[in-house]
Order: structure tokens, then C-alpha cells, then sequence
């Protein structure tokens, strides 16, 4: 058994046919994540007897002949900035750490169990989210599979990292900038940051990041997203956001992938300054568009300027809303230095400023918008620099960048469906995404080229901590 060469839709189908019982399936994920995650630190808190318990409830429901889910028996981690009933919901926080237990599901932990996965812990995450790489004071350093000395990136670093050593086989994250789809690039998993309003994020308190953050599975390839996402997507009535549900099924959509008929090729989006290293591997990648029939077109402005000053004002207000009343708990001090800066840096930002910045958001729609009429897709680096060290930050042409995950957070800004595939290894053996963006509402669209990506470029490998 290995989570990491194995489709969910397999294992699920073992679990269905008695082949393979769930409680197998858990017990195995738990033997990896002892194996594994004193290195690794993916997994910041797991109840095995729980797991165990719940997979063996299943498994007397598939005996008795009940449909037990699309899902059933995959044990998936959640990331801890999402509630999952019986563990504390820390946002990688020291001043969370001693809260009660979470009594209920997120609105997508929900409809996960409901497709039949077993919750066996939570992922990792840097403190609220705050920044691309994955390490906090309460639980310490996440690290890649592929190089331990490396970053999985952040802010679901614990759920990719989790992944792509095979410790489960899915799991939650969100993005809110890049979070999915930069820890899938850096561990060489494919990802996708749906449409907002696709997963619900409804419940009893308003979303974290407000307009800026989608919550969405994770695994490692466009299949396994496509069957979690199909159990998942759909209207929630205490999400303003949500979307209908959409007819066809997502699955279905990607067993024949295909490519669009025009895609736009952007190295920098008209402001960044990707590592040439980078920029190589992604082209080599897109290159496979043009072999399977798509016309490239190279777009060397997509917008006029990075909108990051925007993206951060936004940001930051949301962590000091979600931080401002525990100012005085006796752990403030150990805080993360940066994102202290962070919440000083949101004190000065004015009412005027964030709608301000909500303007922008609407700009750089219009000018998706725009490019959207000549094609049906956008395909860019993912981030700008190779895979940094465990503390270190990205280097652009080996000269150290604060802003070296630089392509993403625009288009959470845009709120498009935006995903990403491995398009190689660097000369270090990290691996490189390409990131491919679609239009308003045009997931499907994205995971077909993301389906068909996969395909033409066959990149097949695992980390060598097996």
C-alpha cells in the first residue's frame, strides 16, 4: 500500500468492494505519520483511536451494504486553520493553543466525512496563515519531503508535506494568497484554488480572510482533486459567497482532458522577475500545450504593476481582526515576529485604503476580462524563486527576495479558479509549478488543462524519504 503511486478513486473502490477494509487504510496512514512526521512535522496533533474508530463504522456499514461514499475510508488531514470537531483549532498559534475543542465541523470537514474520509489530524500551517513558508512557535518547522532542509512553502505546508510523503492521501487547505498552490508547487503536487464561492466556507463565524481566501482538497494529482472536489462544491446557505452547484461532474470532466484552443504565456505577469532557472522549466512545460494543439501566445503585461501593496492591506486587516482581542494574553510576546509587523503595519491602514485596495481587485478583473477574450487560459510560474531553505528566504538569480512567491496572490485578489502542475526538477531535485489560471467560474476549464498537463509531461516521481 502507498498513498503516494495509488488513486484515491482506487483505494476508495477496495474500500467499497471489502477488498481493502478502511481500518487498513487509516492504520497504514498512521503507521507513516509515526514513521515519518518526527522528521517531517506535517502533522501537528492526530487521534489514531478515533480514526481507527471511525473507520471501523464504516467499515460495518459497507458489510451491511450501505453506499458509503465516494470517499470512503480515506484518511485525510485538515489544516489547523479550519475546525474539525475534538481538536483545538490553533491557526498555528501559541495564543490559540489552549482553547476548547472544536464541537463541529468546518461546512468542508462536513461534507468530506459525509463522502465517507476518516479525519485522522491536523496539518500544520504557518501562525494565521501569515506568510509562505511553514513554521510556527507552538509546533516548529514543517519541511519537504523532496529535501529536509527545505520548505514545503506555507501556508498549507503541513498538508502538502503530508501528501507528497504519503502519510495520507488528501487533505484541506486554503488560499488566501497562494497557499495551495504554492506548497503543492514545492512538493510537486498538483493543486487548484477553486473559484471563490465553489467550497463553501459558511458556518457559525465569518471567514477569516474574507473575499481573499478559498478553502479547497488537496492531493496529488488533477483526478484525486476532481472526485474530493465533486463531494464538496455547491451552495451553502450561511456562505454568501457560494455558488450554485455546477451540472457536469468534475470527474467526468477530466477523464478526457483536453487543452484550450489558445493559451497566454506570462514569465513575469508584466511586474515579476522570475529566477531564469524557473522561468526554463515552465517554458520546457508549456511547450507540451503546443504539442497537444494549443496556440501559445506570449503576454508579456498582464498587469501594469504588482498589486501586492493592495493583497497585503487586505491581509493584514483580517489577521488584526482575528488578533486584536487577545492583545493581552500572556503569550503574545511569542508571536511571530513578522506577523507583529504585519498587525502594526494594519493599524495605519485606513477605511478608505481598504476600499481602495477592494478597487484594485476589480481592476485586475478587467483586465483578466480583457485577456479572456482572445484566450481561455493563462499559464505563468507559480513562484518566482526555487525552493528556499527552511528559514531562508527565496533567491531570484541567487539574490535573496522578500517577494518571491510574487504570481499568486493576484489572482485571489480576482477570486479565478487557479491551479498548478509540476512542470520539473530544478538542478537541486525541488520541484518547479506551472501555474494556469482560468476565467470567472472556469474551474472546469483549469482542470481539464490540468488533467491533460499531467498527462503530456508524465512526470511520475516520489521523495526519496520513502
Amino acid at each position: 500500500m502507498d498513498f503516494r503511486t495509488t488513486a484515491v478513486a482506487d483505494l476508495a473502490d477496495e474500500v467499497r468492494a471489502r477488498r481493502v477494509s478502511a481500518v487498513e487504510l487509516v492504520a497504514h496512514a498512521l503507521e507513516r505519520i509515526d514513521a515519518l512526521n518526527p522528521t517531517i512535522n506535517a502533522f501537528v496533533a492526530v487521534d489514531g483511536e478515533r480514526a481507527l474508530a471511525d473507520a471501523a463504522a464504516l467499515d460495518a456499514r459497507a458489510a451491511a451494504g450501505e453506499d458509503v461514499g465516494p470517499l470512503a475510508g480515506i484518511p485525510i488531514g485538515v489544516k489547523d486553520l479550519e475546525d474539525a470537531a475534538g481538536f483545538v483549532t490553533s491557526h498555528g498559534s501559541p495564543l490559540f493553543l489552549d482553547d476548547p475543542t472544536a464541537s463541529n465541523d468546518s461546512a468542508l470537514v462536513t461534507r468530506l466525512r459525509a463522502a465517507g474520509a476518516i479525519v485522522v489530524g491536523k496539518t500544520n500551517t504557518p501562525e494565521l496563515g501569515w506568510t509562505a513558508q511553514t513554521f510556527n512557535d507552538a509546533f516548529g518547522t514543517t519541511r519537504n519531503p523532496w529535501d529536509t532542509s527545505r520548505t514545503p512553502g506555507g501556508s498549507s505546508g503541513g498538508s502538502a508535506a503530508a501528501i507528497a510523503s504519503g502519510m495520507v492521501p488528501l487533505t484541506t487547505g486554503s488560499d488566501g494568497g497562494g497557499s495551495i498552490r504554492i506548497p503543492s508547487a514545492l512538493c510537486g503536487l498538483s493543486g487548484l484554488k477553486p473559484s471563490l464561492g465553489r467550497v463553501p466556507s459558511g458556518g457559525a463565524h465569518a471567514p477569516d480572510w474574507q473575499h481573499l481566501s478559498t478553502k479547497g482538497p488537496m492531493a496529488r494529482r488533477t483526478t484525486d482533486l476532481a472526485l474530493a472536489l465533486d463531494a464538496v462544491i455547491g451552495p451553502d446557505p450561511t456562505d454568501l459567497r457560494s455558488l450554485p452547484m455546477p451540472d457536469p461532474s468534475w470527474l467526468g470532466a477530466v477523464t478526457e482532458p483536453h487543452v484550450p484552443i489558445k493559451v497566454a504565456w506570462s514569465p513575469t505577469l508584466g511586474y515579476g522577475s522570475p529566477d531564469p532557472k524557473v522561468v526554463a522549466l515552465c517554458e520546457e512545460a508549456v511547450r507540451a500545450f503546443e504539442a497537444m494543439g494549443a496556440e501559445v501566445v506570449v503576454v508579456d503585461k498582464v498587469f501594469d504593476a504588482d498589486p501586492v501593496i493592495s493583497w497585503f492591506s487586505l491581509a493584514a486587516v483580517y489577521n488584526l481582526r482575528t488578533l486584536q482581542s487577545r492583545r493581552d494574553h500572556p503569550a503574545w510576546e511569542r508571536v511571530d515576529v513578522g506577523l507583529r509587523a504585519q498587525l502594526d503595519f494594519a493599524e495605519r491602514v485606513t477605511a478608505l485604503q481598504m476600499v481602495e485596495a477592494e478597487d484594485e481587485c476589480h481592476r485586475l478583473n478587467l483586465r483578466l476580462v480583457e485577456l479572456f477574450h482572445d484566450v481561455r487560459l493563462l499559464v505563468c510560474p507559480v513562484t518566482a524563486a526555487p525552493t528556499p531553505r527552511c528559514g531562508e528566504l527565496g533567491e531570484i538569480a541567487g539574490v535573496p527576495s522578500v517577494n518571491w512567491v510574487q504570481f499568486t496572490y493576484p489572482f485571489n485578489m480576482t477570486r479565478s479558479p487557479a491551479g498548478t502542475v509540476c512542470a520539473g526538477f530544478d538542478d537541486a531535485g525541488m520541484p518547479v509549478g506551472l501555474q494556469l489560471v482560468g476565467p470567472q467560474h472556469g474551474d472546469l476549464a483549469v482542470l481539464r488543462a490540468m488533467a491533460a498537463l499531467e498527462t503530456a509531461l508524465a512526470i511520475d516521481r516520489v521523495p526519496p524519504t520513502a
